[in-house]
Order: C-alpha cells, then structure tokens, then sequence
C-alpha cells in the first residue's frame, strides 16, 4: 500500500468529518488537494467561477445540514476571494473548515509571487486560523480547525502551502475521535431559580425570539401559553418561530411589521431568546430583560440584561415549562394580538389598491405570488437589499420551508452563491434564488455553476435596474441618488444564451404563468421580472437614531407594502380573543 501524502491525509480526514463535497477554484498550490479529491470515494471537488461563491455556497450547505462543509482557494488571491463569504458564514454560525492553500513553504516572508498570509488573514473571520508548516503538524491542526468549526459554530480555516501538501503524510501520527455533532446546554440551577421568580413576579411577559430557536418550536409555544405572552421574532428567527403561532405579533427591526415594537415596550419583562438582534435602538431600556442563548459572548452585548442565561433555548424552556406558575391574565397578550391585527390590516390595504395591473410590477406582488406558488418545503436564498423587505413581509413559513440569506454579515450577491449550495444538498427539493439585479450581476457568473452541473435552482429574479436600498439610504441623507442606476441587460436572454431557461416578465399577468412554467423546468431557471422601483419600505416606528443606514424616504414616497398572508394568521389569532 502506498504511503499517503500529506494532501490524502487531509482529504480523508474531511471525509471522517461527514464532509461530503469541498467548493472552490483549482490553482497550482491547491492541486496536490484536489487530485487527492479525485481519488477519494465519498467526497467531490465543486468547480465554482469564483472563491466568494465557494464560501457562500459551503456556508449555506452547512446550514441547511447542520454539518461541516468545505471550501478551498489557491494562494494568495484565490484564497483571498473566500474571506466575505466566510464572514457570512462565521457570522451565520454555519460549521465551515475553509482550505487556504499557499505559496512554497521555503518562500514565506520573502515578497513571493502571489503571497499573502491567510493564518493572519482569516483570524477575525473564524474561530481557528492556523499554517501547517511542517508535515508533523497533520492530522492535529486540521483536526483542530474542525473542532473549532463545530464545536464552535463558525469558521476553521488551514493554511497549507502546495509543496508541504504533496510531502509525505508522517508515520506515526495521533489522530483522535473527530466530534461532529455539539450537545445540548443547560442552565445552572441557580439560573434557572432566578429566572423562575423573575416570569413569576412579572404581569406581562414579551418573547423575543431569533435564529436559536430553532428546534424550539413546541417548547416556545407551551411557555408563551403558560405566561400569556405575545411572541415576537427577528429576521432570523421568523422561519423558526412564525408558523403555527396564536401568539405572533411579528417582526421587529429595520424590516419590522405588526406589533413586535409595541410588545416589546409595553411589557414588564422582556425574554430573548436565541437572538443576537443588533438593532438595539428597538429594544427598550426601562423594561426589565432577560437573554437565553447558547452562545455566551452573545449575552449582554445589544441591552442592559437583569439576568444573563448561558444554555440552550430548548433545554432551558423545557425546565421553565416545569416551574413557572401558569398565568391566567391574558389581558395583555389579547392587547397586542389586536394592534398586530390592525396594524397589518392597514398595510395590506395600501398594497392591495390595483396591484395586478401596475406596471412596473410590485415587488410586493412578486414575492406573494412566490409565496402561494413555491413548495412546502422550499428553501428560499435571499439577496440583501430590498429582497430582504419582501422575504421578511411576505414568505411563509410552515416548519418545513428554510430562509438563508446574508442576514447578519448583510453581503450583496449572497443568494445565487447560497442557492448552490442548499441545492446540491438535495437536488429533488426545490430552492429559489430571490436576486436583485445588483446582487445577481455582481457574481452572475456562477449561473454557469448551475449550467454545468445540471442544478435546478430558480433564479426569481427583482429587477428594478437600480441598487434600490442604496438609493433609499442615500434620500435619507438628503442626498441626490448618485452611482446607484444599473443599465441591465435582459437577464432572461442572457440564461438562455449559457444553456438555462429564461423568460423575462413585465406585466403582471404573466406573473403567475411565467413563476409556473420556471418551476416546471427540471433544470436551471431565471424569471427576470421588471419591478417597480419606487416601491419602499420603512419599518413600524421610526425614531432618528434608527434611521442611520436604513431606507427611509425623506420625501415620503412610500408604498409600506404589505404582509402577504401573515394577515389571515392574524385575523385567526384575533379569534381566540374575547370579546367584551
């Protein structure tokens, strides 16, 4: 049997790691890992057009599996292209171990050719950056760096220089029991106890609920039925916590809708859970507050706490749901039940006024028609920017549907990448790209990504020919829209010429035929769908300290869309409240 190399060692130690595919561009540096790739039953090398897309695709595998997933870069430049998208997913909490390859190990710090230092690089982008300089360091730094991604949540990154990568792998070497999984964290009982006499003590109970939620669904419900509380969420947490809610009130934040502000406000104890919401001018100060989250560098840094819970969401409701006293007095959540109902009555009626004839087409539209038609258990892909708005106002979720988007890092062109990745998870489960034109064109060459390999992403592309939330931040300003115009192609035309389906839309008629017929398509898809551009967006309640970054027409030219089918859950909800 051949002796391994140091590039087979670490290729068979991602594949013990449940790596399944590594994302990224070949280069001479990088080609002792790739070869060992081609040789290796159980993981495949994926040929992106550019770095970025890799990390954006590898984040987004890892998220939608909940395992460790890999991309690489070749020296210098290459691995350079990876660092937004593994901003993203360290910043996503997405488990990724990337693979900076490097310039010859006897040429570091000389001003070689192509030469960076990645280890230096990464550092604020992952939990572990590290440079194997000597084949005696394998397995150990990668193991390490795998460690860190998982354990962690959040980049590894390994630095290998190409000529050390084709070394032989040393004899006698410890390779120890990868963890691939992270347990379960429970408070202290102390913690627990304080918290108790905390809910308790208080008469109106607000939830807050973000990204680390997720797996919480039924113990969030119960303890909002035993303490009456409304439930509120953030972005990242709407795909977790929305469906199946009598006690939603929405969303908070930049891109707010409902009551979420009011309850938040209006309590007397304020719980977030698995939220590292960062807007914290829409968190209140003269409320008490608790957080719950498994990540204690989270707790503390967005509002002043009364108690700081260090666990796990699930586990620690699932002690709460066993301790509190039931609360009988729902005045108080039948109260914000009503505002999120009305408050969402008066933003559909706004939307609804001649919709299915304007044209240029609402984006509003758009994405409800999305909504209605996309599977049960799609996954959506979210560019940053005004797609952001309709995704958050409009999407659905039911427990089986998943939302990924830049939406802690906020990166342009981040949807086409992610779409990649979540589809070559499961090629039989349907994922939509929801593009602006900006984010779209700024990495439109990894369409041929899904050319190439036959993946059936839909690109539902919102082309409203500007960098619209750009443009909005800039009226905020009070300055003149400048350097935001794009003069686009046909986007559809463009599909079609590199082998896809492409069909652009105009009027909105064709809407629902064109989103079918894309859908119908067994492999790649774009709808270039020309929006309205001065459809905009503001959150529920503005103050001038909120407004810094965020669209805001100063000239009130604003079309406050609407929520798509979040009013009926509304108006159902409203039913269980009594009346006097």
């Amino acid at each position: 049997m051949a002796k391994q190399n140091v590039a087979e060692q670490f290729v068979d130690i991602l594949v013990r790691a449940g790596v399944q595919r590594m994302y990224g561009v070949v280069g001479d540096s990088l080609n002792p890992v790739v070869d060992a790739i081609r040789r290796t039953e159980g993981i495949e090398w994926i040929q992106v057009r550019h770095e970025e897309t890799a990390a954006f695709a590898a984040g987004a595998e890892a998220q939608i599996t909940g395992r460790l997933a890999a991309c690489a870069g070749s020296c210098g430049p290459g691995n350079l292209h990876l660092i937004n998208g593994l901003y993203d997913a360290h910043r996503s909490m997405a488990p990724v171990l990337a693979l900076a390859s490097h310039i010859p190990s006897g040429e570091i710090g000389l001003g070689y050719f192509q030469e960076t230092h990645p280890d230096r690089l990464f550092t604020e982008c992952s939990h572990y950056s590290e440079l194997i300089s000597n084949p005696r360091q394998m397995p150990r730094v990668l193991q390490s760096a795998i460690q860190h991604a998982i354990g962690r949540s959040g980049v590894g990154v390994v630095s290998l220089p190409g000529d050390i990568a084709s070394l032989p792998a040393p004899e006698k070497t410890v390779e120890h029991a990868l963890v691939t999984a992270r347990p379960t964290v429970r408070p202290g009982d102390g913690e627990i106890e304080k918290l108790v006499r905390l809910i308790d003590g208080a008469d109106r109970v607000t939830l807050f609920c973000g990204s680390g939620t997720a797996g919480a669904h039924a113990e969030v419900m119960e303890f909002a039925e035993r303490v009456k509380a409304p439930v509120g969420h953030a972005l990242r947490g709407k795909e977790w916590i929305q469906y199946e809610n009598k006690f939603d009130v929405g969303m908070s934040g930049l891109l707010g809708y409902g009551a979420a502000y009011e309850a938040t406000h209006e309590c007397d104890l304020l719980i977030l859970l698995g939220t590292d919401f960062p807007y914290n001018a829409f968190l209140p100060d003269d409320v008490k507050i608790v957080q719950v989250d498994i990540r204690p560098e989270h707790l503390g840094r967005r509002s002043q706490l009364d108690l700081a819970v260090w666990g796990d969401v699930r586990e620690t409701l699932r002690v709460l749901n066993t301790r509190v006293r039931t609360k009988t007095d729902r005045r108080f959540l039948d109260r914000m039940l009503k505002k999120h109902a009305d408050a969402l009555e008066g933003v559909v009626r706004a939307y609804t006024r001649k919709v299915e004839k304007h044209t240029p087409i609402h984006p509003e539209y758009v994405a409800a028609v999305l909504d209605e038609l996309a599977d049960d258990d799609a996954v959506f892909t979210v560019d940053t920017g005004m797609c952001n708005v309709w995704a958050a106002r409009y999407l659905s979720p039911n427990g089986k549907r998943r939302i990924i988007g830049s939406f802690s890092h906020g990166s342009m062109a981040n949807a086409l990448p992610q779409a990649i990745g979540a589809q070559f998870t499961d090629r039989g489960r349907q994922v939509v790209s929801m593009s602006g034109d900006g984010g779209f064109s700024m990495l439109m060459g990894d369409f041929l990504t899904l050319v190439q390999y036959g993946l059936p992403v839909k690109v539902v592309l919102f082309n409203n020919s500007s960098l619209g939330m750009v443009e909005l931040e800039m009226m905020v300003s009070g300055l003149p829209a400048y350097g935001t115009a794009n003069h686009n192609p046909d986007f559809s035309a463009i599909a079609r010429a590199a082998g896809a389906y492409g069909v652009r839309v105009e009027k909105p008629k064709q809407l629902a035929g064109a989103l079918k017929d894309a859908f119908r398509h067994k492999g790649p898809a774009l709808v270039d769908i020309v929006t309205d551009p001065n459809a905009l967006s503001i959150p529920p309640r503005i103050k001038a300290e909120m407004v810094t970054g965020f669209a805001l027409s100063a000239s009130k030219i604003v079309l406050d869309g609407g929520v798509g089918r979040m009013v009926q859950m509304a108006r159902s909800n409203l039913r269980n409240v009594p009346r006097p």
